[in-house]
Formats: C-alpha cells, structure tokens, sequence
C-alpha cells in the first residue's frame, strides 16, 4: 500500500462517524467495535494508523511502562493494551504533553489512564475505559511493540485504522479496509438521501423503505 493510498483511507475514515462504520463491519461481518472504549471528553475525535503496545503484569524486579514517545510519527494513533486493568494507569501527563507537541493523533487504551485535565485543556484525542489517578510502575510493563493486540474485544494489528468520536472507537482491519470504507460510505449516502427526502415532505416510513434502511447493516454474503 502507498503513502499516498495510505493517507488517503485515514481521510475517508475521519470523514465518517463511527455508528456508519459500524453498520459496516456488521455488514462485512468484521469485528471492529471497541467494546466500552470512549473518548475522556465527548468532544474528542481522532483518525489514524496503529501502533501497538502490549502491556503485561509486572516482573521482579519490574520492567518499565515505555519509553517509545519519541520514535512515533506524526499523526499516528498509539494503541495501549493493558488487558482492560482499570486499577492502573499506562498514560498520563509527560505523555500527552509530549504526543501533543509531537502531533500524535491520540491515544487508544486497553485499560485507564490518568492526569485527564491536560489532555482536556491541550485538546489531546484520549480513549480509555476510564480514568484513574494510580501508577502502572511496578505494576505492568511494556511486553511487546508492534504486534497484534486486543481493544475493547476488537483484534488490532500495527498499521489498522482507528477511528474514534462522540460514539467510541471503531478499528478497520487493513485486510478489510477498502470493502469496509466502501460500505460505510454507500450507507451514509443512503442515510442522507432518507433525510433529504424526508425534508422534502415525504413520510419516514416510506423513504427508509425504499432506500431499504433496515437492510443496509444486514450481512451481505
């Protein structure tokens, strides 16, 4: 895949919200919904690539929750998975200082994080379960960087796009991505049209009808 082409899908994923993707993976039937996984402010949005870090239990002595802040590109989207541990945190405020000046796309968490009120004032995309002020030192450390991880239920490989909004986060597989962007947009033109005619005067039952709207997230084989 291009830069180009690259670049391309993260710009038709961001054009899109996260309900029309959903229907899609449900159509396509790929699993892509990050179960419970929401923005830290309603207001926060973010479209990107994945890279992955997996966390695990601490070992003796402990091993350190990361250090890789400095060699993430721009615009890349960071994707924690702690195991969904809500009872320490794997981010926090030197990180989103430093993501936000490095203009990171945001932060995806497996799990909680902490110091939530600079990444409001900072306007920083972070997603997590929730947010709690207990350190992750000496408690999980970094296993691995760049694999395949587990979000919210959803299976996320380095390089997938995440899209996250008011909603929650959704994860294209890079497998899928053009099916799925291809889906989701034919059912928000779709979903357009009903408003436009319902706007029009005609009544909602008969434009969801014969724009088929209770079909478009149906499983297409």
């Amino acid at each position: 895949m291009t830069e180009t082409s690259t670049d391309k899908n993260v710009a038709r994923a961001a054009a899109l919200d996260t309900a029309t993707l959903s229907d899609a993976l449900d159509r396509l039937g790929v699993l892509g919904q990050c179960h419970r996984i929401k923005g830290r402010d309603p207001a926060m949005h973010l479209a990107g690539r994945a890279y992955t870090i997996k966390y695990g239990p601490a070992s003796t002595p402990p091993g350190t929750v990361g250090d890789y802040i400095d060699d993430i590109a721009p615009g890349t989207i960071l994707v924690l998975d702690n195991d969904g541990r809500e009872d320490c945190t794997v981010w926090g405020d030197i990180l989103t200082e430093i993501a936000h000046r490095r203009k990171i796309g945001g932060t995806v968490i497996d799990g909680i994080c902490r110091d939530v009120a600079l990444a409001l004032q900072l306007k920083y995309p972070l997603f997590s379960r929730d947010h709690w002020m207990r350190t992750g030192k000496d408690r999980v450390q970094v296993e691995a960087v760049q694999v395949t991880v587990n979000i919210g239920r959803a299976r996320v490989q380095p390089g997938d796009i995440l899209r996250g909004d008011t909603d929650g986060v959704i994860v294209i597989p890079a497998a899928h991505e053009e099916a799925v962007l291809n889906a989701a947009e034919e059912i928000h033109a779709a979903e357009m049209h009903i408003r436009d005619a319902v706007r029009d005067g005609k009544r909602l039952d008969e434009a969801r009808r014969e724009l088929g709207y209770h079909q478009l997230q149906t499983r297409r084989r």
